[in-house]
């Protein structure tokens, strides 16, 4: 029987046997934590998903590059270089399975500078060692590639097996995948405290209190606060600011991969990307930071990446740009991924200091947490029915006029556009409503069907989203969320009508 369990509004009514022993508890549902809930459920375990945010993929996994590295740049012999190679390779399979929107469309990185030569040629060596195909392409090669590339490129560096994916779908397709095949998910459930037992731990949240035979610790930007509940950790987590600049896909033709400048000690540097919904963003800055919460964006920072993005591509329509924001990065002390048993406790999993390249690793992460640790304290029997796919979404704006024609004629709510933007119809929000890992805020409804990601950012959609939560869920409109609890679109009615 599959379990799903979604902390709803309070109306919803809720039946989840609290007591039981669970096998599996995952702390987080960020891309990492829902990966490897959908490793787990290919299992007869009985695994349980705690999300503090409002939706799953809320923090880190749903403000970055979006880039599926190839794996060239990370230190030989690291977790982050074994596992972004071994992930990369495992993308175009597992997207066609959760039906997640994604390119190898590969990655450029550019050297202008004859100074840069030697860190150039030893990126070279460094993508041998990992086991990445590289070109060394000349300056004619690279703007065949990439015309609007800017003419002081002395040539760059392409990584044809990489690519970009759509965050977004990633995280919400593994999870849906993971609950249909038996995983349990609760939202707005946070961690306080964890009590180590003889052999099992006692995990309490603000809403209540589980037994489990083992804890996986996905937290992201908190893993060393869930960490150093059960025991000293001689690591921390330090969060790293990236903020961006998100431009209109009517920009069409401004590069056709992500573009790199040679990387420094703070990071990959300031790309100029696409992403799989035609948009460009140019970003992220790399700035660490004491706040685990802050996502403030300045002047000073956007200019910045502005001054860097057009170092790359000159000629960037500025005039564009739709949006600006930032994501935080969970930067471990350690400089690598921290995977594996408490010093402790074998049966309380790290899976912390996942940022970059962590969502290109994160679907080898799944599978090493999964069979190089969790099966060693808990036996691994497979199920004979899971499933690996989800169900196909339907996206009005992919269909050609005879598909569409035909669907419409089936459901008449395909019809009815709802976000002019991005040609969303109320079909497809209608359909995202009623499958296992729904929305419950605007912004969860926006990642899924991207209504309210176009140029008006909601202006034109707004009121028809709401309306459909608010219906869904049996609330006021003032009771809907833009995303986390408390983040009310609307404060109250201004006006009663009279239907006499």
């Amino acid at each position: 029987m599959i379990k799903s369990f979604l902390l709803c509004p309070k109306n919803i009514k809720q039946v989840y046997n609290r007591n039981a022993m669970k096998d599996i508890i995952i702390i987080g549902a960020g891309v990492t934590g829902a990966l490897i809930a959908r490793e787990l459920s290919k299992y007869n375990l009985d695994v349980l998903v705690l999300e503090k945010e409002s939706d799953v993929g809320n923090v880190t996994s749903s403000a970055n590059s979006a880039i599926i590295h190839s794996g060239y740049d990370p230190k030989p012999g690291t977790l982050k270089a074994k596992l972004n190679v071994k992930g990369a390779a495992l993308y175009p399979a597992l997207c066609d399975e959760l039906d997640v929107s994604y390119s190898m469309c590969g990655t450029l990185t550019i050297i202008d500078d004859e100074s840069q030569w030697p860190i150039f040629k030893e990126l070279i060596e460094r993508s041998k060692e990992n086991g990445v195909e590289m070109l060394s392409l000349s300056k004619e090669e690279l703007l065949k590639l990439e015309p609007n590339i800017t003419p002081n490129a002395l040539g760059a560096l392409y990584a044809k097996k990489a690519g970009i994916v759509n965050p977004f779908e990633l995280v919400v397709n593994a999870m849906e995948n993971a609950v249909d095949n038996g995983v349990t998910l609760h939202i707005n459930e946070g961690v306080n405290d964890i009590k180590a037992k003889d052999n099992y731990f006692i995990v309490k949240t603000n809403k209540g209190e589980y037994e489990t035979k083992v804890v996986i610790n996905a937290a992201g930007l908190y893993s060393d606060k869930i960490a150093s509940m059960v025991n000293d950790i001689d690591w921390h987590i330090i969060p790293r600011k990236g903020e961006y600049i998100l431009l209109d896909h009517r920009t069409a033709g401004l590069v056709r991969r992500p573009i790199f400048p040679l990387p420094s000690e703070k990071g990959k540097g300031i790309l100029v990307a696409p992403t799989t919904s035609g948009n460009y963003y140019l970003g992220p800055s790399s700035e660490p930071q004491e706040e685990r919460d802050d996502y403030s964006t300045d002047s000073l920072t956007l200019g910045n990446i502005k001054a860097n993005a057009s170092r790359l591509v000159p000629n960037i329509p500025y005039g564009d740009t739709i949006r600006v924001f930032a994501g935080l990065r969970a930067t471990p002390s350690t400089h690598d991924f921290i995977i594996g048993p408490n010093g402790k406790y074998d049966n309380f999993i790290n899976v912390a200091g996942i940022e970059s390249p962590g969502l290109a690793s994160s679907p080898a992460i799944a599978q090493y947490v999964v069979h190089d640790f969790v099966e060693k304290v808990l036996p691994l029997n497979k199920k004979d029915n899971f499933n690996p796919h989800i169900r196909k979404h339907i996206k009005i704006k992919l269909l050609n006029e005879e598909e569409r024609n035909k669907l419409v004629k089936e459901n008449p709510d395909y019809g009815r556009i709802v976000c002019n933007c991005e040609q969303v119809s109320l079909g497809e929000l209608k359909d995202v409503l009623n499958r296992s890992v729904p929305p419950h805020s605007v912004k969860g409804m926006k990642r899924r069907t991207r209504a309210g990601f176009g140029r008006c950012q909601g202006g034109y959609c707004l009121g028809t989203v709401s309306l459909l939560l608010a219906e869904k869920y049996g609330i006021e409109l003032t009771e809907v969320n833009y995303d986390n609890e408390g983040s009310n679109l609307i404060i109250e009615k201004i006006k009663k009508v009279n239907n006499d």
